[in-house]
């Protein structure tokens, strides 16, 4: 079975034919570093090529080739000797730290540590003499010098490394946050419209289809002045909405929300529309007044109830009730819920969702659904709307 080597990277390759030209110009110029050796000056080729060899796999096999190169110098140290081959395992060295295992990157500087205090003490011990102290630096200088500046970089590039993955993890929560609000946003102008326009639109529906289904010309008229009053409306609204989503200069100011106060000039153009509505408002003429988000979503409700009811109610009386308590704003909306008389417009199911979804953004509770009515003739049913949104009494208190 033939073992498939990795193939060595582009740099491994340049640093091993420089260290090994520069270690054979050192050898033909006879620049050794020791002398009185066992073995003679050509003996120092060996560890010289197999040190040279072993740089090619100082990234891909760090840890087989630091203890190849171990025994190398170690025969090294029989012969003449080659700066070039000392330093080529030193260089193997620092890479075993900073592309070996995280376990050898810990283990191989306490090990090449030790081995230089051992040696040192051991040739004190032995020569007696200062030179074994230079002996021992040499060795700190070859041994452990690599191994600490690879634990070094090997930190700095882990810490890189763990800074761009949290920048990465913040740009992606950051793009989660973007969409959610892009998300948001949409629903929120999708409401905006439905609850502007929708109310207008029905209108002109149901008065087209009396207009075209009665041979009246007074009738047809009177739907005709009520369908142009609704269409100037509605348009007037559209190009308000427009204008705001289009306006990106911050010069102009942003256009008031509708509130409560708004409700009789609401409930006049359900009249005008041919809805017999009533207000029942049972809310202190000087009591607090309410947060905006409150007040614009009650009016919508309302609104939106009022819409529906233009479209799908029977004959009778909307009756609308608003009822303010210590920390919840009511809103009750009925109308008559029996198969209405005259034309019909279709609907989507958007207007109940829409509510919904204001009343819970304001942690409110709603409730929609048929029901008997005590005060309508024969028990007869109703469709009844039914909103809380509460209220914090330090909101009110501080926008008295």
């Amino acid at each position: 079975m033939v073992l498939a080597l990795p193939r060595p990277q582009r740099v491994d390759v340049q640093i091993s034919v420089v260290s090994l030209l520069s270690g054979l110009a050192l050898w033909a110029l006879g620049l050794h570093m020791q002398t009185d050796r066992l073995l003679g000056a050509d003996w120092a080729l060996i560890p010289l090529f197999v040190l040279a060899a072993l740089e090619l796999l100082r990234s891909s096999r760090p840890q087989a080739a630091l203890v190849l190169a171990t025994c190398a110098l170690v025969f090294d140290q029989f012969t003449v000797g080659n700066l070039a081959s000392v330093m080529m395992f030193t260089d193997i060295m620092y890479a075993a730290v900073v592309y070996g295992t995280p376990a050898a990157a810990r283990r191989i500087p306490l090990t090449t540590g030790t081995i230089t205090v051992a040696v040192t003490l051991g040739l004190l011990a032995w020569w007696r003499e200062p030179e074994a102290v230079l002996v021992g630096v040499l060795t700190g200088i070859v041994s452990f010098g690599p191994a600490a500046t690879g634990v070094l970089v090997r930190n700095h590039r882990e810490a890189a490394a763990a800074a761009k993955l949290r920048a990465e993890q913040t740009a992606l929560l950051a793009e989660m946050d973007r969409a959610q609000a892009v998300t948001a946003e949409r629903a929120r102008m999708a409401r905006e419209l439905h609850d502007m326009v929708a109310n207008h639109l029905s209108a002109i529906a149901i008065h087209s289809t009396a207009a075209l289904s009665l041979d009246d010309p007074q009738t047809s008229k009177d739907a005709l002045g009520v369908i142009r009053e609704n269409s100037v409306e509605g348009l007037a609204e559209m190009r308000r909405l427009i204008g705001i989503l289009r306006d990106d200069s911050g010069d102009l100011e942003p256009a008031a929300a509708p509130t409560l106060d708004g409700l009789t000039a609401l409930l006049d153009g359900a009249r005008t529309n041919g809805l017999d509505v009533t207000l029942d408002d049972a809310r202190a003429p000087d009591g607090p007044k309410l947060p905006a988000p409150v007040e614009l979503a009650a009016y919508r409700i309302v609104q939106e109830s009022l819409t529906n009811a233009l479209k799908h109610a029977s004959p009778g009386r909307v009756t609308v009730r608003l009822v303010q308590e210590p920390r919840a704003l009511k809103v009750r909306v009925t109308s008559p819920y029996d198969d209405p008389a005259g034309p019909r417009a279709p609907g989507s199911g958007a207007g109940l969702v829409g509510m919904r979804e204001r009343t819970e953004l304001l942690g409110g509770t709603f409730e929609s659904g048929p029901e008997t009515s005590p005060q309508s003739e024969g028990g007869g049913k109703v469709w009844t709307v039914s909103v809380t949104l509460p209220v914090d009494p330090a909101d009110e208190g501080a926008r008295e």
